[in-house]
């Protein structure tokens, strides 16, 4: 008989595909799924009794900004919590590597890094960092189009980037993505990349064909001219020859409330012919850095954190004005460098995309800030709870699946993303009459209920409540999941 590390017994498997669901035995030896039997049937060194549980693939959170928070929070309990075995960072054009300037961290790249040494020249060096922390899941890196402009063209941004910066820019990601990153990353509704042309964009992204890598934008608009922006976004996968993700898809400002009946078709058909999906998060509100251009078009908005008034953090923007006898603009600026939260979207747009077969989960919450938006501890259970078990959007085995296979195909995250013999044994356990998110907007920084054990790589991170003492996280470098293939 072999002898299995661990067996999870007559749980209820999930196993990502989005097939039914059904009773078995889940046996793991080392960092691999070694066996599937019929309930009862596998016995190991340690046997957990999952009955009543569900069994489902390690969730891959498509969308963070976990960057360092792999390397200074190593525990990664805001992921592990929610059943997060692997997630995907340097998104929204933010990365901490490559990075070539001499400087303090740009105000743009706070958002991901605190501390100028985790800025690193290649993105070897940075995965080393990573490494040397031991985190206790997976990351995979995006490099951001907007750490590139910063670093080549330094402070110098309201223009098209030259020519030679451009290949300079084009060298150092293919420089990258030799070295392990999975893709490229835009943010041109940031300033760092506003002024961005496509044709500059899709001539740096050339190296992502080459390597079949992947494409992720944070698009120019997602408000009065979304249309147009996915137009550009999928001209410039498709001249670099990459598949293409759309991040935290979203129709912003209350005169776009309802446009996913002309987004989503167009997702689509744009589909039949080339590789697009896009991630989406369960809340009516985005976070990202405090600017006063987007005050207008937010319903409400939340102070996250200040440098320069610290107090202000958790706030509403209005009243933090108020106690400064100010207007919301002025504010914003006497406020800064600092984040917020925006009201912004419909619960109907959200709820739609949610629901469409392509929609990816990615949490987009940010590690770094005093007081974060809930989804950075509540996306994945508040999915399976509200919105699959309570709602009744979707089956819970869609749910399991967009969070999973899905994901792990539209990254290339190879063994990953189903319980399969062979694959790497990232799991969540969980109850699925009890899984919820606590974390709220007043109080966002709360586990969820009812996830009983994540396990990534084959040994438990997150178990009785609380993150263990083990730390199997690996980097997944682009060559080595390519491989995993082969």
């Amino acid at each position: 008989m072999p002898a299995y590390d661990l067996v999870l017994r007559n749980g209820t498997l999930i196993d990502g595909s989005g097939e039914p669901r059904r009773i078995a035995d889940v046996a793991i030896k080392g960092d691999r799924i070694a066996a599937i039997g019929a309930a009862g049937s596998l016995r190991g060194d340690n046997d957990i009794d999952v009955a009543g549980k569900a069994v489902a693939p390690g969730f891959v959170d498509v969308h963070t900004h976990d960057d360092t928070a792999l390397i200074e929070n190593p525990t990664m309990a805001m992921k592990a919590s929610q059943g997060v075995t692997t997630v995907v960072c340097g998104n929204c054009g933010a990365s901490a590597a490559p990075y070539v300037r001499r400087q303090d961290t740009p105000h743009f790249l706070s958002l991901i890094v605190k501390q100028d040494a985790f800025l690193s020249r290649t993105f070897a060096e940075f995965a080393g960092k990573v490494e040397a922390a031991r985190p206790a899941i997976n990351g995979a890196f995006l490099v951001g189009h907007s750490t590139l402009r910063l670093s080549v063209m330094g402070n110098d941004l309201e223009r098209a980037a030259r020519p030679d910066e451009v290949a300079t820019m084009r060298d150092m990601l293919d420089g990258a993505l030799t070295d392990g990153a999975i893709g490229l990353s835009s943010g041109l509704f940031y300033p760092p990349a506003m002024h961005a042309t496509t044709d500059e964009l899709a001539e740096i992204a050339q190296p992502l064909g080459k390597h079949k890598a992947v494409y992720t934008a944070h698009m120019r608009d997602e408000g009065n001219h979304i249309i147009k922006a996915m137009d550009e976004t999928f001209e410039i996968g498709r001249r670099a020859g990459a598949s293409i993700v759309v991040s935290h898809h979203k129709c912003s400002s209350r005169q776009n409330f309802g446009r996913m009946r002309e987004t989503l078709p167009k997702f689509e058909a744009a589909a039949k012919d080339w590789p697009i999906s896009f991630d989406v998060y369960p809340y009516v509100a985005g976070s990202t850095i405090l600017r006063k251009e987007m005050i207008d078009r937010a319903d409400k908005v939340l102070v996250t954190w200040s440098d320069a008034m610290p107090s202000a953090s958790g706030r509403d923007l209005r009243d933090v004005a108020k106690e400064l006898g100010c207007t919301p603009h002025e504010a914003a600026d006497r406020l800064q460098p600092a984040g917020a939260i925006y009201f912004q979207m419909s619960e109907e747009d959200v709820q739609k995309a949610l629901s469409h077969p392509m929609a990816m989960i990615g949490s987009d919450g940010l590690p770094l800030d005093k007081h974060p938006h809930p989804r950075l501890w509540g996306t994945f259970p508040r999915v399976l709870g509200h919105y699959s078990r309570d709602l009744k959007l979707f089956p819970l085995e869609d749910a399991v699946r967009r969070m999973t296979s899905t994901s792990a195909k539209n990254f290339g995250l190879a063994k990953r993303g189903l319980v399969r013999e062979g694959y790497y044994a990232d799991l969540c356990v969980f109850d699925p009459e009890t899984v919820a998110d606590t974390a709220t907007f007043e109080n966002p920084i709360a586990p969820a209920t009812g996830i009983e054990m994540t396990i990534c790589n084959g040994a438990p991170v997150w178990q009785a409540g609380k993150v263990t003492d083990r730390r199997p996280g690996q980097v997944l470098r682009l060559q080595a999941l390519q491989q995993e293939v082969k």
